[in-house]
């Protein structure tokens, strides 16, 4: 299989070496605040708003950090990615931008928008079926007959170091921090944040955030390994419908995170309607994780500084408009 070396583990500098190959290139996300939630909450509240980056999600980090560093020889070949999404947007926006052929598999039920945005930057779209086919072995698959190089959501060390970089931004803008929640799907997001959080703020306390039906990352940090879930399709956070951690994330969690905590369908649509009442912002349900996290996880952030992570905007405005009438 054409697969990114991804062997290794990436480390803080990875994460500060992409920050400067995304200068100028990702957008530098505002860091919002919001008195009501301030309130709410008991603490000091600071949203960095990766639903305002390229792509509709702080994905483009990564996608744009891997790919710049592939070879004349890789970038001509192409490389093609699984997602749900917001990655297939981000590998899209990216290869166009490197001039790159790309191509994404995703589940025959992702959201239009995101499949239409896909096509829009130019990647070609195959189609699966997430209750009777593997993505991952229609990917390497792909991948073997059509010479691209394969490069996963979260699986990949060069994507983790991108992701970083939002957590890396936010801490540059508000030097210390108590605590921070980010959402998990494969956990590369979660991954980065603990690389560059670890680094600058040792007592940081850093959470991951999964759809409660979707806790496989959960499970696996209290066994200690990889837990593997059936397809979890009933879940509104269709941007966190992983089945088990990436195994590159799982180890670099198991080493810093204070846990994974979980957040139903409706305490999804109440942080959504959250951000659109009191900050005038769309998010997407799984770029909503991590303030439901904050809200409903248990974790005493009282008087805490506290990091939120909006990881997403990407939603089809007729299921945004149910989710906040719901």
């Amino acid at each position: 299989m054409n697969a990114w070396p991804h062997l290794i583990a990436p480390t803080n500098h990875d994460v500060v070496e992409a920050a400067q190959r995304l200068k100028g290139i990702a957008h530098r996300t505002p860091v919002l605040r919001s008195n009501t939630a301030d309130e709410i909450l008991g603490a000091q509240v600071f949203f960095k708003c990766e639903n305002l980056q390229r792509s509709g999600s702080f994905k483009f980090r990564g996608a744009y950090n891997a790919l710049a560093q592939l070879s004349p020889e890789q970038q001509e070949r192409g490389v093609l990615t699984f997602s749900a999404g917001n990655h297939a947007q981000a590998i899209a926006l990216a290869a166009r931008l490197l001039d790159i052929p790309a191509l994404v598999v995703m589940p025959h039920d992702a959201p239009s928008t995101k499949m239409a945005a896909a096509r829009a930057y130019g990647a070609q779209v195959v189609t699966y079926d997430p209750l009777n086919e593997d993505r991952e072995a229609i990917s390497r698959k792909l991948s073997q007959e059509r010479g691209m190089l394969l490069v996963p959501p979260s699986d990949n060390a060069a994507v983790i170091a991108g992701q970083g970089t939002a957590a890396l931004e936010l801490i540059e803008e508000v030097p210390r921090l108590d605590v921070l929640f980010a959402g998990v799907g494969g956990g590369g997001l979660l991954a980065g944040s603990l690389l560059a959080t670890k680094a600058a703020l040792p007592l940081c306390r850093v959470y991951g955030v999964e759809p409660e039906v979707a806790n496989d990352g959960q499970q696996s940090l209290a066994c200690g390994e990889i837990v593997q879930i059936p397809w979890p399709r009933s879940t509104i956070a269709d941007g966190a419908r992983a089945t088990a951690l990436a195994p590159l994330a799982f180890d670099i969690l198991q080493q810093g995170a204070e846990g994974i905590v979980t957040a139903s369908d409706a305490q999804l649509m109440e942080a959504m309607r959250f951000f659109a009442e009191r900050m005038k912002i769309v998010v997407e349900p799984t770029g909503a994780l991590a303030l439901a996290g904050a809200l409903h996880g248990g974790c005493d952030v009282h008087g805490a500084r506290v990091g939120i992570v909006i990881s997403g905007g990407n939603v089809d405005l007729p299921r945004y408009a149910r989710f906040l009438s719901d």
